[in-house]
């Protein structure tokens, strides 16, 4: 794969062939950036980069990965320093869902969401670090969720999960910033893709009450998330380092 034109940012999105990575994914192609799909179902990751790639004239590569697994994920960042260039760009936006009752919830599968959610965002942070260092500026992006404001029922698991990455966030923001680096985390309310959908469906959520229940009077689209994602990622966020940016439709303030 030829490598990117000179000067072009080079981005990693993590969970990003569908849902909210997804529009992360074709947003910051279309503002100009490079971006790698991390996904862990890799046909779709690729996929995904051929559409983005015929829809804008960037470059685009889709990866199979699992961000619990270190190995793969430096193998992968390997093959975009390769063909892509060296990511100035972090978006951690790979996510496992559950809704269990507390007494239900198994220390496997507790390790597991724990495992995605949240240290799958220190392995991949981690990993990509050193060549923002090195160009002497950075921006991450991690994706957390609005359910660490206010809990939710059956989701201890998911909630304990993200609200570490929430102060992960913070932590890192603070240790990199004389770097150049910027760190922030967008928690993300009542957002339409498939992951909400098959809660829905599950019983586990009321569409229609969720939307009454919204000041703006509607449900947050990926697209929403993917223009304050855009907006992180800016020489003009430069300022802006370890806060919470709310998106949610007024549902938290």
């Amino acid at each position: 794969m030829a490598e990117a034109r000179s000067g072009v940012r080079v981005a990693v999105v993590t969970g990003g062939a569908s849902g909210i990575g997804l529009a992360i994914s074709r947003r910051l192609a279309a503002d100009g950036m490079a971006v790698a799909i991390f996904d862990l179902d890799g046909e779709s990751a690729a996929a995904r980069a051929r559409e983005i790639e015929a829809q804008s004239a960037g470059r685009a590569a889709g990866f199979a990965v699992d961000v619990t697994d270190r190995a793969a994920i430096d193998h992968a960042l390997g093959e975009v320093r390769a063909g892509l260039g060296a990511p100035t760009v972090l978006v951690n936006n790979a996510g496992l869902s559950g809704f269990d009752r507390f007494l239900d919830i198994s220390i496997e599968l507790w390790n597991r969401l724990i495992a995605v959610n949240l240290t799958g965002t220190f392995h991949c942070c981690q990993a990509v670090v050193p060549a923002m260092i090195d160009a002497g500026w950075g921006r991450i992006v991690n994706i957390s969720s609005s359910s660490t404001h206010s809990g939710t029922p059956r989701m201890t698991h998911y909630v304990a999960a993200k609200s570490g990455v929430v102060g992960f966030t913070k932590a890192l923001a603070l240790e990199l910033a004389p770097q150049g680096i910027t760190v922030n985390t967008i928690p993300p309310g009542f957002i339409d893709t498939p992951m909400l959908r098959a809660a829905s469906q599950e019983g586990y959520l009321d569409i229609e009450r969720s939307v009454a229940t919204t000041p703006v009077g509607r449900a947050g689209r990926p697209e929403d998330i993917a223009a304050a994602c855009a907006f992180l990622v800016s020489e003009e966020a430069g300022y802006i380092t370890g806060q919470i940016i709310g998106v949610n439709g007024g549902r938290n303030t």
